[in-house]
């Protein structure tokens, strides 16, 4: 069921907070992203589940030592909730800077968002890289 817009501002915010983290590189407002739960789990493309807030932050940062740079930017984006749970899915676009080289990876990303009190947190991230397309 699609989140009303007061929730969807809420999960938008959340998750523009995290794309921002990809261009400050901070880790301390990742880590205030993520529930703080021991089974809070991010899966992406070559690596096995990475449970825990503190992995979370340490596969970000091993990620952020091996560029000069990079940004999330989101597309399409569909936000649904109900009651204190809340999940999105998006297209996205990563860029990342790496030897001088920029390169921009399509990206579908889904989220799975609890609510504690006021403030939500994102309890499960789903990242999946596509193949650029090809040319015609």
């Amino acid at each position: 069921m699609r989140a009303d817009p007061a929730t969807e501002a809420a999960v938008r915010a959340v998750l523009d907070g995290l794309a921002e983290v990809y261009v400050t590189r901070d880790a301390a407002v990742m880590r205030a992203l993520f529930a703080p739960d021991p089974d809070v789990v991010m899966f992406t493309p070559g690596v096995d589940a990475v449970v825990g807030v503190e992995a979370i932050v340490g596969k970000a940062e091993r990620d952020w030592s091996r560029s000069e740079s990079a940004s999330l930017s989101y597309g399409w984006m569909s936000i649904s909730s109900a009651g204190h749970v809340a999940w999105a899915a998006t297209d996205a676009d990563f860029s990342v800077t790496m030897g001088g080289q920029q390169r921009t990876i399509p990206a579908r990303i889904t989220f799975v968002l609890a609510r504690s009190g006021e403030e939500w947190l994102i309890q499960q991230a789903h990242y999946s890289f596509m193949a650029a397309p090809s040319a015609a």
